[in-house]
């Protein structure tokens, strides 16, 4: 017999926005705290009826049911600036956008693009100088979109194509985190400063991006690039390709997905790690056992174990999306709960990657813990940081892959420090990025004499 999911218990409501203002004001402790209160959880944003959904068997069945829950009020406002891209489209034209760029993301090809990932760090290397103090949020964002950048258009982009796609999504990020604190209530064309400088980022984007698939198309050079794979891929029973308007919208959202992303990853494993020096000391052992001050290659990842556990802990404590939103699009059930159309359905993969019911001491930074007994006793739902279901990330295996690489790279040269004292705050915006950035001091590691006889030298360890 079915149940009012309404009817449940729930937090307290101390305001006449309901839970509205406790989600704005503080949206990862109110979730956190939400958990106690059962499997689904209901609460009142404004006007807007919605449940967290704690249970993993319950997560599960949203994320693959994407007939009766589409991308929640929040995702689809973000389709100013991402288009129908797969992140924002639903229904059939989803379903046969996934079709036509699947074979793009086969990690065959995704593979190839292992060299330019860790080329493009070595050179960021390069600059870095002993004892300076970075943003290494900025450097990381910086390094991650050149990378995007390179592995989207192949050719060398100049730093103007570059800097207006960074301006734009930082830009979005912003807007995005002003309209969830409203609830997406106010709407996006009312002249507001955040509206106005968010329709003028975007239209300068749309430019840089469209004028870079003209010149593609007007190439009659061939290349291996994603730009280049998009275009050449074709429906097998239609033939029909991707227009440039749906070009645009997929280049908008691998450059937001595929390098945003990954530099919060690195980002806040740089932050785990300063923290957790027991853990940096196992990681350089390792990264000096296995590369001997080589360069990484995509032929080491299979013997660098732990510096994979250490992303999948890292994304473990920040994932990089701490809340997915779906919305119910007909009456509909979850379990045995009755759920009414227009539901806002909220799934946080900060609330479910520390829950104490399927992680020991859940918020230690703990990289060990992964062992394949682990992976195997986690039910499904539980460990999310790149969605699941149909819809889980096209992109899991180029970000795996990048995170990893980059991180052998940078920590086999460099100890990277919190500068003591600096805020860090994290912000849940459509990602979850650290607010203020992460103020660190770079220290470049030695090799003493005796390793220095044994091991070749490389640029891994030059500057």
């Amino acid at each position: 017999m079915s149940k009012d999911v309404f009817e449940l218990s729930a937090p307290p409501v101390n305001s006449i926005v309901g839970h509205l203002q406790q989600l704005g004001q503080d949206p990862l402790g109110f979730l956190s705290r939400c958990r106690d209160y059962g499997d689904i959880v209901p609460l009142q944003l404004g006007l807007t009826s919605a449940c967290l959904v704690t249970n993993p068997d319950y997560i599960e069945e949203v994320l693959k049911n994407r007939t009766d829950f589409i991308k929640s009020r929040g995702l689809r406002s973000l389709k100013t600036l991402l288009g129908e891209g797969l992140l924002t489209a639903e229904g059939e034209s989803w379903f046969w956008q996934r079709r036509l760029a699947q074979p793009v993301f086969h990690q065959k090809r995704i593979n190839a693009y292992s060299q330019i990932m860790v080329d493009y760090t070595n050179q960021m290397l390069q600059r870095w100088g002993d004892g300076e103090t970075h943003d290494i949020h900025a450097d990381m964002m910086r390094l991650t979109l050149e990378i995007v950048m390179k592995c989207i258009f192949s050719a060398e982009v100049d730093g103007g194509e570059a800097k207006v796609v960074a301006h734009a999504l930082d830009v979005a990020m912003n807007w995005f985190e002003s309209k969830r604190k409203q609830n997406f209530l106010v709407w996006e064309w009312f002249p507001r400063p955040e509206n106005i400088s968010y329709r003028q980022a975007i239209a300068q984007m749309n430019e840089a991006i469209y004028k870079l698939i003209q010149q593609r198309r007007n190439s009659k050079e061939k290349n291996n690039d994603l730009l280049t794979m998009l275009m050449e891929a074709k429906d097998e029973q239609t033939g029909q390709q991707m227009d440039d308007k749906l070009l645009r919208d997929e280049v908008a959202t691998l450059m937001l997905a595929g390098h945003e992303t990954t530099a919060n990853t690195l980002s806040w494993t740089w932050m785990l790690l300063s923290q957790n020096p027991e853990v940096r000391e196992k990681l350089q052992s390792e990264l000096c056992q296995v590369l001997q001050g080589k360069l990484p290659t995509l032929e080491d990842l299979g013997k660098l174990v732990y510096t994979q556990r250490v992303i999948k802990e890292s994304m473990r404590l920040y994932p990089p999306v701490s809340l997915m939103g779906r919305e119910a699009a007909v009456d509909t059930q979850i379990g045995d709960y009755e759920i009414p159309q227009g539901t806002s359905i909220m799934i946080s993969q900060w609330v479910m990657h520390r829950h104490p019911k399927y992680f020991e001491n859940p918020e230690v930074f703990q990289p060990e813990r992964w062992t394949e007994e682990l992976e195997k006793q986690l039910p499904k739902g539980v460990y999310i940081p790149f969605g699941d279901g149909p819809r889980i990330c096209i992109g899991k295996g180029f970000a795996q892959m990048e995170a990893a690489l980059l991180l052998a790279t940078i920590a086999q040269s460099f100890q990277i420090d919190l500068v003591p004292g600096y805020p860090i705050v994290p912000q849940p915006s459509i990602t979850l990025r650290p607010e203020n950035g992460l103020k660190v001091e770079i220290k470049r590691i030695q090799l003493n004499a005796a390793e220095d006889e044994k091991k070749p030298v490389s640029g891994a360890n030059i500057v």
